[in-house]
């Protein structure tokens, strides 16, 4: 498989390369990533051939998005498909007349706090809070053209909505319909990491993708139980990512500390990973090789979205995926029982 190939959204003009470059971790995602290591790590992607680039306002909390709109900037590079999100905006908590932790009627996303502290570093002063109106959905985009430099984002996702899904639909969902009929995008989508959102999404208002988080992986399958089929028959296209479950599919030795779903993984999932690295191992395929390329078996997936911190790693993902998997150990992976017990499906 071409990791640079050239893939059209079905219903859509939008093109993305089959495997594209996530941005959380040059958001500085548990670790500070330095200016120039970002930089390097996007001119390594765009090297290599990768014309995807995925981002959010999340990401770093704005960071992310400033990184990748420096390097087009700076390198003149427009051959490239890049997406970003709707749903949160991006405030400074305090900056009200009578000193409140936050303005009047904002809902403050708390899901990227850890002990206190936000899980991503080297950030500056905002922090998220949800907003999925039409008016801020609105907002959103524009402020994130700014931080990209740029004047149109092809593909936007809604992103996150499980806890606010009636406003995701009478609102983002509407405001992205809108500027889409209006060719200021080109394609509208859904970044989930539940699956019943994508199924509401397909049955009720229609989208032309979805970004699914760690729901279609060699540890959680369950995107196969309903989703996959209902966006088959929807021709709605399927992007793939955390296909490394947080790592601990991506580790070349898998213990206790290996991490699931951003914090510690549990035992019964560690012995599962273990399970389905022996027998990658007995065939001499790693495990990475083939975390990564199990979501292409599926009709639907158009593309596997991979974050990268460094040039080394992005390398390694287009490795590995040029790796030959014989049909055997697929079919050897496939008999071994998923950890439905073991809260790793929905």
């Amino acid at each position: 498989m071409r990791h640079d190939e050239l893939i059209t959204i079905p219903g859509t003009a939008v093109q993305i390369t089959r495997l594209g470059l996530g941005t959380v971790p040059i958001g500085g995602l548990y670790n500070e990533v330095s200016p120039d290591m970002a930089q390097q790590t996007l001119a390594a992607a765009y090297r290599l051939g990768i014309r995807y680039f995925d981002t959010a306002p999340l990401y770093g909390f704005g960071l992310a998005e400033q990184r990748l709109g420096h390097f087009l900037h700076s390198s003149g590079h427009r051959d490239v498909t890049v997406s970003t999100k709707v749903g949160r905006l991006l405030r400074v908590p305090g900056r009200t007349p009578d000193g409140s932790s936050w303005p009047a009627g904002t809902d403050p996303d708390e899901s990227q706090v850890l002990d206190g502290a936000p899980i991503f570093k080297g950030i500056g002063a905002l922090r998220p809070v949800w907003d999925f109106s039409f008016d801020g959905t609105l907002r959103s985009v524009e402020e994130s053209l700014r931080r990209l430099s740029l004047e149109q984002v092809k593909l936007l996702y809604i992103h996150d909505p499980e806890d606010h899904m009636d406003q995701a639909i009478s609102g983002a969902w509407r405001a992205l319909t809108r500027l889409r009929d209006e060719g200021v995008i080109g394609a509208i989508g859904v970044g989930l990491d539940h699956c019943w959102i994508g199924e509401r999404f397909v049955a009720e208002a229609p989208v032309d993708c979805l970004l699914v988080a760690g729901r279609l992986t060699l540890l959680d399958r369950s995107a196969q139980n309903s989703l996959l089929p209902m966006c088959s028959a929807a021709g709605v296209s399927i992007i793939a990512g955390s296909v490394f479950n947080s790592g601990i599919l991506a580790s070349d030795t898998i213990n206790e500390d290996a991490h699931y779903w951003y914090s510690r993984a549990n035992p019964d999932i560690v012995a599962h990973a273990q399970k389905l690295e022996k027998i990658c191992r007995k065939h001499g395929i790693p495990l990475r090789a083939a975390a990564l390329q199990f979501p292409y078996r599926f009709d639907p997936v158009t593309a596997v979205v991979v974050g990268a911190r460094s040039p080394d790693e992005i390398a390694d993902d287009v490795a590995m995926l040029n790796v030959d998997i014989p049909a055997n150990l697929w079919a050897e992976l496939d008999e071994l029982p998923a950890p439905e017990a073991n809260g790793v499906h929905e």
